[in-house]
C-alpha cells in the first residue's frame, strides 16, 4: 500500500481481513490443485485421453486463477472475478466424472465463490452453479441411479448450503469491520483536529502570557527610563548636577532591573522583583522607586501577614501593583498613592488607591490596552477576583483578591 493511503486515510479493516486470509486461501488453492494433479498422474484405470483431458482441466483452472486473479489478496474487478468462478465451476464439473476423488477441489473452489463474488446475490448464484456442476459430474461418474443420487445429493446440498451461510457470515464480518474502520478513521481525524486546536489554544495562551509579562515588566521599565532620561535632560539644561546624578542613578537601576526581568522571562523563572525577598519587601521597593521617579507622594500600608501564598499568587499581586502604578503614572495626574497589602488566614488582598482625576468605569473612557484586562486575567487564573472603582474627580481604586490555597498551574 502506498504512503499516501497511510498519510491521508486509515487502512480499512476489510483490507486487513483479505490480507491476513488471502495468502492462506491462495496457498490452499495451489495445494489442492497440486494434489489433484498428482492424483491424476498416479491413479490407475484411466485412459490416456481421460488423464490428458483432466490434466488440461487442472491446468486451465490454474491459468484462469493466475490470469483473472492478478491481485490474489483482495477482490479484483467484478467481471474477472465472475469469469474465474464460472471457469472454476466448469472445470470442477469436468473433473468429477473422471475421478470422484477430485471432488476435493470443492473444498477450495466453493469458498472462493463467497470470497470473490462481486455481491451477495452473485455469491449465491455462483455457489449454486459450482455445486450443480459438481453434482452433475459426480452423478455422471457414479451413474444416474437412485442409489447414487442418494449418496451424492445430500452431501452436495449440505456442502453448498453450508458454504452459502458461511460465506454470508464472513462477508457480514468484513462489512462490519469496514464500518468500524470508517468510524475509527473519523474518530482519529477528529482527535487530530482537537489536538491541533488544543495546541493552537496553548500557543495562543502562551503568547498572551508572554505579552502580559512584557507589558508588565519590560515595557513599564522602558517607560520609566524614558521619563527619567527626559528629567535628566532638563536637569542638564538647567545645570542641576545634583538632580542629574540622582536621575542617572535611577536610570541605571531601572535598566539593570529591566535586564534582570528580560533574563527572567527567557529562563522562565520567578520574577526578579521577588527573588530573595518577600512580597511585602518587593512591593515596598516598587512603591519607593515609583515615588522617586515620579515625585508622587506614596505610602505602603500592610495589615496582617500577606504570606503563605503560592509563588504564582505572589507574582499576580506584584505584577498587579506594577500595572496599577503604571496607570497612575500615565493617566491619573494624582498627587498621592496608597498601596495596601492585607493578609488573612484564607486570602491576601492588594489595593492601590490614588487621588487622581478618575474616570467613569461604565462608559469605557478609562485606560485601555493590556493593563486592566491583564490584571483581571491574572487574578481569575489563580482563582481570585479583580475589582475596579473610580469616578471623575474622585480618584481610582484597584483591588486584587487572591486565595491562599489556590495554586496556578
Amino acid at each position: 500500500m502506498s504512503g499516501s493511503a497511510t498519510d491521508c486515510e486509515p487502512a480499512r479493516p476489510a483490507d486487513h481481513a483479505w490480507t491476513r486470509s488471502g495468502r492462506n486461501w491462495t496457498a490452499g488453492f495451489w495445494i489442492f490443485l497440486t494434489v489433484a494433479g498428482i492424483r491424476l498422474l498416479t491413479v490407475g484405470g484411466l485412459s490416456s485421453a481421460a488423464r490428458t483431458g483432466a490434466l488440461l482441466c487442472v491446468a486451465t483452472l490454474a491459468l484462469a486463477f493466475i490470469t483473472l486473479r492478478p491481485d490474489q489478496y483482495r477482490p479484483n474487478s467484478d467481471r474477472t472475478d465472475t469469469a474465474y468462478l464460472a471457469i472454476a465451476a466448469i472445470m470442477v464439473g469436468l473433473l468429477c466424472p473422471v475421478e470422484s476423488s477430485l471432488s476435493l477441489l470443492l473444498c477450495i473452489v466453493l469458498p472462493q465463490a463467497g470470497m470473490y463474488a462481486p455481491s451477495v446475490r452473485a455469491a449465491g448464484w455462483l455457489t449454486g452453479l459450482i455445486g450443480l456442476s459438481a453434482t452433475l459430474g459426480l452423478m455422471t461418474e457414479g451413474g444416474w441411479t437412485t442409489e447414487n443420487a442418494g449418496n451424492v445429493l445430500p452431501v452436495m446440498i449440505l456442502s453448498t448450503g453450508f458454504t452459502l451461510v458461511f460465506s454470508r457470515w464472513v462477508t457480514r464480518i468484513i462489512e462490519q469491520s469496514a464500518e468500524r474502520s470508517e468510524l475509527i478513521g473519523q474518530l482519529e481525524a477528529t482527535r487530530a483536529k482537537l489536538g491541533e486546536a488544543h495546541h493552537l489554544q496553548g500557543v495562543q495562551a502562551e503568547r498572551e502570557r508572554v505579552a502580559r509579562e512584557i507589558h508588565d515588566t519590560l515595557a513599564q521599565g522602558y517607560t520609566s527610563i524614558i521619563m527619567l532620561a527626559q528629567v535628566a535632560r532638563t536637569a542638564l539644561e538647567k545645570d542641576r548636577t545634583g538632580d542629574l546624578a540622582q536621575r542617572l542613578d535611577l536610570i541605571e537601576e531601572v535598566a539593570r532591573e529591566n535586564l534582570g526581568e528580560a533574563r527572567s522571562l527567557v529562563a522562565a523563572s520567578a520574577p526578579v522583583g521577588l527573588d530573595g525577598a518577600t512580597l511585602t519587601d518587593a512591593v515596598r521597593r516598587l512603591v519607593g522607586r515609583f515615588g522617586a521617579e515620579t515625585g508622587i507622594a506614596t505610602q505602603v500600608s500592610v495589615t496582617g501577614e500577606p504570606a503563605g501564598l503560592s509563588r504564582d499568587g505572589e507574582v499576580v499581586l506584584l505584577r498587579s501593583a506594577q500595572e496599577a502604578l503604571a496607570n497612575v503614572r500615565r493617566h491619573s495626574g494624582a498627587h498621592s498613592v496608597t498601596v495596601g497589602l492585607t493578609g488573612t488566614e484564607t486570602d491576601a488582598r492588594l489595593e492601590v488607591t490614588d487621588d487622581g482625576t478618575g474616570f467613569d468605569v461604565q462608559d469605557g473612557s478609562g485606560p485601555r490596552g493590556f493593563g486592566l484586562a491583564g490584571m483581571r486575567d491574572r487574578a481569575e487564573a489563580c482563582g481570585g477576583t479583580f475589582g475596579l472603582a473610580s469616578a471623575p474627580g474622585h480618584g481610582t481604586r484597584v483591588t486584587i483578591w487572591i486565595p491562599r490555597e489556590k495554586v496556578v498551574r
